[in-house]
């Protein structure tokens, strides 16, 4: 590569960094240097003692891709012995009760969704394939045949050995001591009194994180925690089974209702335990070694081990494989690993300073995919996997700061291997973020969830009373237990009301941001799909791709006036792509600056929807809300009792009414003037869950959960959304018809053919009489939970023709609505299951949207 290509210095050579620097390396990108403060053979971090289990088994479908190329890269790694760098024995993980076997019906099931090989098998094959096991104990297993052990030390010598030969520089022995920043981009790293020049800078500094990032004002929110591993003395079965000194051939085994984990280890077993109480790391109190100190007992992130943190653990421990009764711990150590908020990986570019790129937080397990999947991200602008769910910027600002980041890592150290469910809020910090109407929503008995800080109501118990008035028709069936969590009967009578009448929903915790100056409309007409140059009162359902067409988000755009516009956003993801781009544009040409500023703490949002919605607020305006005064997808400003406001005409649930903003202080007062003028009407409060309900119904999309950047426009329904008319070029548009023609796989609508079925999200989808198919068993326990486990398979052994994105209880229709991607070759009728704790779920291909096809309740 010429030495004009930009230059690239990766912080770190743990086994993401030095695979960063070798995936760059593939891409051409040679003009790299890799820094380490500790020796390139073992550096001190998390990979220098990381035990290398890969189990595969994530609600995530990046992160599993991400596990398989690990697995893939470390295989083909071969050393001068001819083998390779991955250990292929396979995982197990147990259960013990019967709830986790149900859970394990459900971990399968995302494997299968997302292409890997799983299997729920019974105790009898659970003992076979782990003699040590307490056969008594066992109820079932989750065989996933193609995980094992990560040789993660040998992978990243051999990873350093082929991006070395490719040109790239490693300067080990050497201190990050700052970064420098010239013009808002990082321009130098600063090791002591040596500036090396830099055009990006990727901190692959492990649990060191947070303090690169303070070099460049860039919270990395992360808290280094201890973990505890011990290894037994000799085990009696064990003498002379493996190779030495770290030989297995055994599966890794996760006992997850006890927080442990084991590998053969030679002749002796490694014990990994999560029980223990979490153990937060202040970096500055870390053992300081110099690089020549360190060995692999000797490092700055392996600490003292406490037993009397693993005492009880180790009574379970033998309790779970009696043959360690004969055995000893014979040492251990607490090793720091990184945790965050979410327990997701940290990737992706700095909103504060461009050319400041991460990779944080990642595990062995998803090192090598991480690292290809961010160097993609640097040299051609996007990953073929979608990192929406791990981009740095995905936090809002109060979830970075110390006191939160400590203790949601704490809690997520916790609860690592607990059986989570989909809607299950965080126990705490809670009541962080609250809208104006707080309290009225209180006083309605509302019921809380929170996302991203922030209290949402899913139902309102003063709606209960409802249930007794609600037509027959629209009540749905009971639910299992597991589908029944986070869950009342109540949102019928939501769904019943919004759609027959009137009801005000929260809308106050969507991201929204102000883009304004001389520059706002040019610079938004180039980043989507519509046209930007519109005269003002326009609104727009746009969307935002990367340059390979993939979906980045998808935003509403209302243009204000002729210099300012409202974006109504996903996330803090799209303010730093956008935040970003306007400091790029105001650079090049002072002329169109342009400022972005969020404005969601300082206002509030109330959905006023339902076929009554134009009958309350003309009870508190003059201003004209007929079709002709303001039309589909325009908005204008107005006074509602006194409250000015803006309102936009549009809905998420498919009724006419509108979004209508104000400021935050000014909240309660319009709360009360709409709830004042529609008690006539019968004015209800509804919640989330009819609010998720009804936009299936319409067929509305949800971007992360029914498309990413891994998705094209057409293939995920939303073609509409890229204007014919719009001829100048945008971000993505050369793409698009050859990524359309390539599409194998579309956005499908479906509904399950039994009315009490309910799915909840991520659960894998066959044709019938397809390749997926397997023994077709129904076998179900008395409360609809899992299918037993089957030595010769459960049901829906085989990988999935698709899975499932979002899905809901369709009130309004009297059926279980389910949103897949499939195959584009299949048609509207076609038969399909949905695998469901072990269960096959009859389905039928549907046409969309469920309801108002028309558009005749949007439009009014």
């Amino acid at each position: 590569m010429p030495h004009s290509a930009p230059r690239v210095i990766i912080i770190g050579a743990g086994i993401v960094g030095a695979n960063l620097a070798d995936e760059l390396a593939q891409l051409g990108w040679t003009n790299t240097l890799v820094i380490e403060q500790g020796p390139l053979g073992i550096p001190g971090g998390s990979t220098s003692h990381a035990p290398g289990l890969v189990f595969s088994s994530n609600p995530s479908k990046s992160m599993t891709e991400f596990a398989q190329f690990t697995i893939e890269k470390l295989s083909s790694l071969t050393g001068p012995d001819g083998r390779g760098s991955f250990l292929p024995v396979g995982g197990l993980e147990i259960a013990t009760t019967e709830d986790r076997l149900r859970d394990l019906h459900r971990r399968a099931g995302w494997n299968r969704s997302y292409g890997v090989e799983a299997d729920v098998i019974d105790a009898e094959e659970c003992a076979r394939l782990f003699p040590m096991l307490n056969r008594d104990m066992v109820l079932g297993g989750l065989l996933t045949p193609g995980d094992g052990l990560a040789l993660a030390a040998k992978g990243t010598q051999l990873v350093i050995e082929r991006a070395r030969a490719a040109g790239v520089e490693f300067r080990d022995r050497t201190t990050v001591t700052d970064i420098e920043t010239t013009g808002g981009r990082v321009s130098a790293v600063i090791c002591g009194d040596d500036r090396i020049p830099a055009d990006i800078v990727v901190s692959c500094a492990g649990f060191w994180g947070p303090e690169i990032g303070e070099m460049v004002g860039t919270p990395i929110p992360l808290l280094p925690l201890g973990h505890q591993f011990a290894w037994t003395t000799e085990v009696p079965s064990l003498v002379g089974a493996n190779e030495m000194p770290a030989g297995a051939k055994r599966p890794i085994l996760r006992y997850q209702d006890k927080d442990l984990y084991f590998r053969e280890w030679g002749e002796t077993i490694g014990i990994g335990s999560y029980a223990h109480r979490p153990m937060p790391v202040d970096l500055d109190s870390l053992p300081t070694y110099s690089p020549d100190e360190i060995t692999s007992e000797r490092m700055p992130s392996s600490l003292d081990f406490t037993p009397e943190d693993f005492a009880p653990e180790w009574e379970a421990t033998k309790t779970l494989l009696p043959e360690l009764a004969q055995t000893q711990i014979r040492r251990g150590f607490n090793g720091v690993f990184s945790f965050t908020p979410d327990g997701g990986s940290l990737v992706g570019q700095s909103r504060q300073v461009d050319g400041f790129f991460v990779a944080e937080a990642v595990w062995v397990t998803h090192a090598a995919g991480v690292a290809h999947a961010v160097a993609e991200l640097i040299a051609e602008g996007q990953s073929t996997t979608d990192l929406s769910g791990l981009d740095l910027n995905r936090f809002e600002d109060v979830q970075t700061n110390p006191d939160y980041v400590s203790e949601t890592s704490q809690q997520n150290f916790v609860e690592i291997y607990d059986i989570i469910h989909p809607l299950q809020p965080r126990v705490s910090p809670r009541d962080l973020r609250s809208s104006p109407f707080r309290a009225q929503q209180e006083k309605l008995g509302a019921f809380f969830l929170e996302t991203n800080g922030w209290e949402r109501p899913h139902w309102y118990d003063a709606n209960a009373g409802l249930l007794d008035e609600m037509p027959a028709e629209w009540a749905a069936p009971e639910r299992d237990s597991w589908a029944a969590q986070f869950h009342s009967p109540i949102a019928a009578a939501e769904a019943w009301k919004t759609r027959t009448s009137v009801a005000m929903f929260d809308m106050t915790q969507l991201k929204r941001f102000e883009v304004t100056g001389p520059g706002a409309g040019e610079l938004l007409h180039g980043m989507t799909t519509s046209s930007m140059r519109r005269l003002p009162g326009a609104v727009s359902y746009t969307l935002l791709l990367d340059e390979a067409g993939g979906i980045t988000s998808d935003i509403t755009v209302a243009i204000l006036d002729e210099q300012t516009y409202q974006v109504g956003a996903n996330s803090n993801i799209d303010l730093a792509y956008i935040s970003r781009a306007a400091r790029r544009q105001s650079a090049a040409d002072p002329a169109k600056w342009v400022i972005v500023r969020e404005t969601t703490p300082g206002t509030c949002c109330i959905g006023l929807w339902g076929p009554l919605a134009r009958d309350v607020i003309a009870k508190v305006t003059d201003e004209d809300f007929s079709d002709a005064g303001l039309k589909y997808f325009r908005t204008k400003p107005a006074v509602l009792g006194g409250v000015p406001v803006t309102a936009m005409r549009l809905s998420y649930v498919g009724e006419l009414g509108w979004e209508i903003y104000t400021s935050a202080d000014l909240g309660s007062r319009l709360w009360d003037v709409l709830w004042g003028a529609g008690e006539e009407f019968g004015i209800i409060a509804g919640g989330r869950e009819a609010f998720n309900s009804m936009r299936l119904e319409k067929g509305f999309r949800s971007f992360g959960t029914d498309m990413t950047s891994e998705h094209e426009p057409v293939q995920a329904g939303l073609g509409f959304a890229v204007k014919a008319s719009k001829t100048d070029d945008f971000t993505g548009k050369s793409a698009l018809e050859s990524r359309a023609a390539a599409a194998t796989t579309k956005l499908t609508c479906l509904t399950l053919d039994v009315p009490s079925d309910v799915v909840l999200g991520k659960e894998p989808v066959y044709v019938v009489g397809g390749s997926g198919v397997a023994d077709g068993g129904t076998s179900a326990d008395s409360d609809g939970g899992a299918a037993s486990a089957k030595s010769n398979g459960s049901v829906g052994t085989g990988v999935a023709d698709g899975y499932v994105t979002s899905a809901a209880y369709g009130y309004t229709i009297g059926k279980s609505i389910a949103y897949a991607w499939l195959p584009n070759t299949l048609s509207v009728g076609d038969a399909v299951e949905i695998e469901y704790l072990g269960r096959r779920l009859p389905a039928t291909i549907t046409a969309e949207p469920l309801f108002d096809p028309e558009m005749t309740r949007l439009k009014g």
